[in-house]
């Protein structure tokens, strides 16, 4: 019964967030997000390409599942807010690792959100990569 609650306000609060950042002109061609390119460019792959954490990716990268499903959580719900989404399994490494403290910091995210954005890219490529 709780259980079910916390997932009610959950969805609730997603839903709120969806609705609230469409209305404020702050997504993908949105403009007025600072040093961030906005474009018009439609997905790069489309969302269905991004890959749900998984075993094989807990497996692959010794990651817990939690830590996955979280970055991968602020991976949609964040990063397409300011830019294209760019397909974890399509970029090296390295590049996340460099883009990421400024796109953290210009979206207002704790490190640890950081963190779990890099570990879940890491885990995806590396379930890849097997």
């Amino acid at each position: 019964m709780l259980q079910r609650f916390w997932c009610w306000v959950t969805a609730v609060a997603v839903a709120v967030l969806v609705v609230s950042c469409a209305g404020a002109g702050g997504g993908r061609g949105g403009g007025g997000m600072g040093d961030m390119d906005t474009g018009d460019d439609p997905a790069e792959g489309g969302i269905s390409e991004v890959p749900n954490p998984s075993a094989a990716m807990v497996a692959a990268s010794g990651t817990p599942i939690a830590r996955l499903q979280r970055g991968h959580e602020v991976y949609m719900l964040k990063c397409g807010e300011c830019h294209v989404y760019m397909l974890p399994q399509d970029l090296d490494v390295d590049e996340w690792e460099d883009a990421m403290p400024k796109m953290i910091r210009h979206a207002g995210l704790p490190g640890a959100d950081e963190k779990a954005v890099l570990d879940y890219v890491v885990a995806v490529k590396k379930q890849r990569d097997d």
